[in-house]
């Protein structure tokens, strides 16, 4: 063989045995990387569970997990991201960041998806390794037995041989089980296993972490003792539960180790395991608990009907539907069932409601009961409340349902006997006899007849203006059909015609109002795993319509003491405001002492959750922060300047600065905000509201209000963005304020010391100089002395 002919020949040898040796590699290691685009992947060292990327659901979304190598069908027991999907595999990796943490980033974006999160790491020397047992760890690679974070403190929805379920005592940090919504969508569903968190000894099974449906009963030295088949399971599993100071968990292994074991809590929300015992033959269901899929809490939703024993166990009442066709198509029913048309107190219309009588059911907990109520003093009392959705009555008195039902079952023929139950429909719902239908057709016949032509076109126009504004009406009020891409493409709309212009004064002259039930619907009854925060003014959930889109409801408190006028004129006023770095109202809903708003979305939180996190922090380089600041001082200088009205916003912190997806910031929460006339240079109150730190001298200590006040809060902001450091929460042994502390700084001429050392000094450290030049000027005590918006000039 000549050498030409060598080369090619030996190049082609080593290409396979590096592709060999790649695929065999079971630790990822500083500078190597995993890409969602190459199907890379890092193997177990008995090559028996497999970690990278795969693929779920239409149209594909993407995440990193681990599933089994070599058996039939593809099995998952751990996500990394299942709470945030990759949507785009080209540019998707798993790597090593400069502090040693393995991130999962996609795109150019510097915030990553999923990270161990870990500080003080030796940077230099981690390594990730996935192990035969199914636990991807990240050790040190000069001390391998120094482990500094493992998949098997984080499960998903299985629990694999060796890793702990249970709670750390110090931090309350529950290692749990939670569901997939469905098979095509790893997100966290509503059903989760866990840790009685009180002290009992007993694992529960329980619905959106709240409705405990299922009990293992306490451990009694080898089982649980309302588990009865695990007792079956001592001689395949060792079974063990421990308790200290520390934490309080159960683990288990195997006796022979070529055996496999798994607990998998389904969307279903059953927790079943599965044994595997040779090659010869396949995964096998050991045991579910509970045993029948009735006994599951809430399976079938908001308003959906169990039947038992059927292979399609949920299903919708009259009068409503399915919230999405993954119900039927997937048998996920967690998003229940919805109304098709509104009821009389949501349509504001004379029609009245009625009731169906759904027979044989097991009647919903949460109820209200009146034990002296006849039953139709019952119906009278459900269909005068706007609130009642269902009534029943027995022997013990009457009950009545508001808001939403669950658990609503329907017992089988033959079975338990159970009872009636009667739930609210619309008056469209009701279905008219034949003999009222022909009566209608000859009148109308005979009036077309006698009218001519002129009265039939007469009347298809009315028909047409009707439906069209009944249509509009419906959309109106539920928000979960509404289009809200659509209404923004209308206001920003600059065609000038008729049409057009009358779509705008409408947009202009009122608020969408949308019903409670929806807003409910749209944010899975309130469920604490939708909620985003609280704050003084009540609680913040995040909410999703039919088209995909996701919404912010904040519902107001009860205690705000505002009126219904006063909220009204507010909201309308409020959602005239257009700017990019303002979040935008979409919508209110006022029912009852109810008083909710509709926000878009933010998906990066607020600025406060970056700022003042030792570890998020990192996030927000150099060019980030200047970018949040700009837009902070556009959004200022419209709100001054540049709006419909002078408006002062008095509340300007981290906290009320959202950050969407791309960290442009949007001022939120004009809750305290007040109008001020052009020529109106300062107003004056006697109720004092705001945040102290952020609040001007002559507002907190005489209640002087301008826009000079917002100045002030801009001054503080910009100080808290340079610095990374809170003002109220600020304290050396000179100053007990960051304020002080950089007026100090700024009279020695060390101004530099107060820049945030998580991002370094930038290129040119005048632009920092002069950014902290801003911020003191605009927190000057006098007003007169500091610069209006309009003065503010941002240094690029």
């Amino acid at each position: 063989m000549g050498i030409n002919t060598a080369k090619p020949f030996l190049f082609f040898v080593l290409l396979l045995l590096r592709a060999y040796f790649s695929i065999a590699v079971d630790t990822l290691s500083k500078g190597q990387s995993l890409s969602a685009m190459n199907t890379d992947s890092i193997s177990s060292n008995g090559s028996i569970f497999e970690l990278g990327f795969f693929k779920r659901g239409t149209p594909p979304k993407f995440y990193l997990g681990i599933w089994f190598k070599r058996l039939v069908g593809e099995r998952i027991v751990w996500i990394a991201n299942k709470e945030k999907h990759l949507s785009d595999p080209s540019s998707s990796r798993l790597e090593f960041s400069e502090d040693g943490n393995l991130v999962l980033l996609e795109g150019s974006y510097k915030m990553p998806f999923w990270s161990t999160n870990l500080q003080n790491l030796p940077s230099n020397s981690t390594e990730a390794v996935l192990r035969d047992d199914g636990n991807f760890v990240l050790r040190d690679r000069s001390n391998v037995s120094a482990i500094f974070w493992e998949s098997f403190n984080h499960p998903t929805n299985t629990w694999r041989p060796g890793a702990k379920l249970g709670m750390d005592k110090a931090g309350k940090v529950p290692k749990q089980l939670i569901s997939w919504k469905n098979s095509e969508n790893p997100s966290p569903g509503v059903f989760s296993l866990r840790l009685d968190p009180n002290e009992s000894n007993q694992f529960i099974l329980e619905w959106n972490r709240s409705q405990v449906y299922w009990r293992s009963g306490v451990w009694k030295g080898k089982s649980f003792n309302s588990f009865p088949e695990m007792r079956g399971l001592n001689h395949i599993c060792n079974f063990s539960f421990v308790s200290n100071e520390k934490e309080t968990y159960s683990t288990y292994s195997l006796y022979n180790t070529s055996r496999m074991s798994q607990f998998l809590i389904t969307s279903n929300g059953q927790i079943q395991q599965y044994m595997w015992l040779s090659s010869a033959e396949p995964w096998f269901l050991f045991w579910a608990q509970p045993n029948s899929l009735s006994d599951v809490y809430a399976l079938c939703g908001p308003f959906g009907i169990y039947h038992d024993n059927t292979s399609h166990p949920c299903d919708c009442p009259k009068g409503f539907e399915p919230f999405s066709d993954t119900q039927t198509r997937l048998n996920d029913w967690s998003g229940g069932c919805l109304r098709r048309h509104p009821l009389q107190c949501e349509n504001r219309n004379a029609k009245k409601d009625w009731f169906q009588k759904i027979p044989n059911t097991t009647l919903p907990i949460n109820w209200k009961a009146y034990s002296t109520v006849g039953a139709r003093r019952c119906e009278l009392a459900c269909i005068n409340s706007c609130s009642c959705i269902a009534y029943a009555h027995n022997n013990s008195g009457c009950m009545i349902w508001e808001g939403t039902l669950l658990n609503l079952q329907r017992l089988s023929d033959g079975g338990k006997v159970g009872q009636d139950i009667y739930l609210r429909l619309a008056a469209d719902e009701r279905q008219n006899t034949k003999g009222n239908k022909w009566i209608v057709w000859v009148i109308v016949a005979v009036l077309v007849l006698a009218t001519g032509p002129l009265l039939c076109l007469f009347l298809c126009f009315s028909s047409k203006r009707k439906l069209k504004r009944r249509g509009e009406e419906a959309s109106s009020n539920d928000i979960l059909l509404y289009d809200f891409s659509t209404e923004l493409q209308a206001i920003n709309d600059a065609t000038n015609t008729r049409d057009n212009a009358k779509k705008k004064g409408k947009k202009d002259a009122e608020l969408p109002l949308f019903s409670y039930e929806s807003v409910s619907a749209a944010t899975n009854n309130f469920s604490t795993a939708n909620k985003l925060g609280e704050g003084g003014f009540g609680p913040v959930y995040k909410g999703k319509l039919l088209k995909g889109q996701e919404i912010a409801v904040k519902m107001l408190s009860k205690r705000s003491g505002q009126g219904l006028e006063e909220f009204r004129n507010e909201t309308i006023l409020i959602a005239k405001l257009q700017h990019r770095n303002l979040v935008r109202l979409l919508g209110c809903c006022v029912e009852g002492d109810e008083k909710i708003l509709i926000y878009e979305y933010m998906s990066n939180k607020s600025l406060d959750f970056y700022l003042f996190d030792p570890t998020m922090k990192r996030m927000l380089d150099w060019k980030t922060r200047i970018h949040i600041m700009e837009g902070i001082a556009q959004g200022l200088l419209y709100l001054h300047q540049y709006s419909r009205f002078r408006i002062i916003h008095r509340d300007l912190k981290p906290s009320n600065i959202l950050l969407d997806s791309e960290m442009n910031p949007k001022i939120s929460d004009f809750g305290m905000a007040r109008i001020v006339g052009d020529n109106e240079t300062q107003s004056k109150t006697n109720r004092i509201v705001g945040t102290y730190g952020y609040m001007s001298p002559e507002y907190a200590l005489r209640g002087l209000y301008s826009v000079k006040s917002d100045v002030f809060s801009f001054g503080v902001l910009l100080l808290e963005i340079v610095s990374g450091k809170k003002n109220t929460c600020f304290y050396n042994n000179e100053s007990l304020y960051l304020l002080s502390h950089a007026w100090e700084l700024w009279r020695d001429g060390r101004s530099l010391e107060l820049m945030d050392s998580t991002i370094g000094y930038p290129s040119c450290t005048s632009i920092m100089v002069r950014y902290i030049n801003i911020g003191l000027l605009c927190v000057q005590k006098s007003p007169s002395d500091r610069p209006t918006m309009h003065d503010v000039k941002i240094p690029q």
